[in-house]
């Protein structure tokens, strides 16, 4: 097994709980009175993930075969649940979360690792373009429907990198990638909030209590951290001046308090991680194992740059988290899944 990417997974699944508890602090004490509260739940979804990644990373690649069919199928079952009033929880807004008792689960977190199941085994020995279509606009359709375009974007690139693995030919890709800019627009246009979103991006003046704020104060946030940071436990943005700070926009607090060297190095471990998967996908002894392990390299590395570029105003807010480190137990829990699976193929690796 690949230990290189099994401990940089540890470290950063360990060093977001300690952010999180961290960018929490505050928030945690005036809504619950204890200012662990939201450590404490991270630290068992680290837990748990870790835990799912030591399965993962002992069931055959190979097995995946028979049940990625199923289970992409039974994800968009359950992303269609997730718009059921009576089913899906709504959440500020938004429905993406469907509740069993006090157990909520996020689809959309799930759809990204068994997309990537279903199209490796789809594009393993055939490139069929239309059920490729199909399997990506029906799972980012469901997903934007919550409304939910920041994870939608995630899906449709893993699907364009896994085609792009697959050995499609460039203009084909190229095409696809024209088409989905069109629709992305398109979808952006016919939403007020969107629009908004669009308008602060090439706007960020306007509206500074309104519109933009938010970014504004990630970005007060990153010229506080200069160098060297503030020092770990000393961000003043986590006192509620950043929305989301535990979630989408942790990373301003990081870099708050470890400054442009320390926020260098957390990205250049994701980089390296990301490098470590494409290796093994390279060394893979077959093209399903080079599909899964390049797919879940691109997940992690697409949704970790997306989240990124928000938060330095390279592109417009959405809501993404950053892998491994954001709070959230869906996403932890299957990011971890997926590493299991990618160090699984490194034992068969050439």
């Amino acid at each position: 097994m690949d230990y290189t990417l099994f401990f940089c997974a540890v470290l950063l699944t360990l060093f977001g709980v300690l952010m999180v508890y961290d960018a929490s602090v505050v928030e945690a004490y005036q809504q619950f009175g204890n200012k662990f509260f939201f450590a404490k739940q991270q630290l068992v979804w680290a837990g748990i993930g870790l835990v799912v990644l030591g399965l993962t990373s002992q069931i055959p690649y190979w097995l995946w075969k028979k049940v990625s069919i199923g289970a992409f199928v039974a994800t968009v079952v359950m992303l269609g649940l997730v718009l059921v009033p009576s089913i899906g929880m709504k959440i500020q807004g938004a429905r993406r979360w469907i509740g069993f008792g006090s157990l909520t689960i996020q689809p959309a977190e799930l759809a990204k690792l068994t997309l990537i199941l279903y199209l490796s085994l789809l594009l393993e020995k055939k490139r069929s373009l239309l059920q490729f279509l199909v399997a990506v606009g029906v799972a980012a359709g469901l997903i934007v429907l919550e409304p939910d375009l920041g994870t939608g974007i995630v899906i449709v690139a893993i699907g364009a990198a896994l085609y792009f693995f697959s050995g499609a030919p460039l203009k084909t890709f190229l095409t696809l990638g024209i088409v989905g800019t069109i629709v992305g627009m398109g979808v952006i246009a016919i939403s007020p909030y969107r629009r908004a979103r669009v308008a602060t991006f090439f706007n960020p003046k306007d509206d500074p209590l309104g519109a933009s704020y938010h970014i504004r104060q990630v970005l007060i946030a990153l010229g506080s951290g200069g160098l060297f940071g503030v020092g770990i436990g000393q961000s003043r943005q986590k006192f509620q001046y950043i929305p989301a700070a535990t979630t989408d926009s942790i990373f301003a607090i990081i870099a708050e308090e470890v400054g442009f060297i320390g926020s260098l190095g957390l990205i250049v471990l994701f980089l390296f991680m990301i490098m470590r998967a494409m290796k093994i996908a390279r060394q893979s002894k077959d093209q399903f194992g080079k599909l899964l392990c390049g797919g879940i390299a691109a997940w992690i590395g697409i949704q970790a740059a997306l989240n990124l570029a928000t938060m330095v105003a390279l592109v417009p807010l959405t809501g993404i988290p950053l892998p491994l480190i954001s709070y959230g137990g869906s996403a932890t829990i299957v990011t971890l899944a997926g590493i299991g699976i990618v160090l699984n193929v490194s034992k068969y690796a050439k």
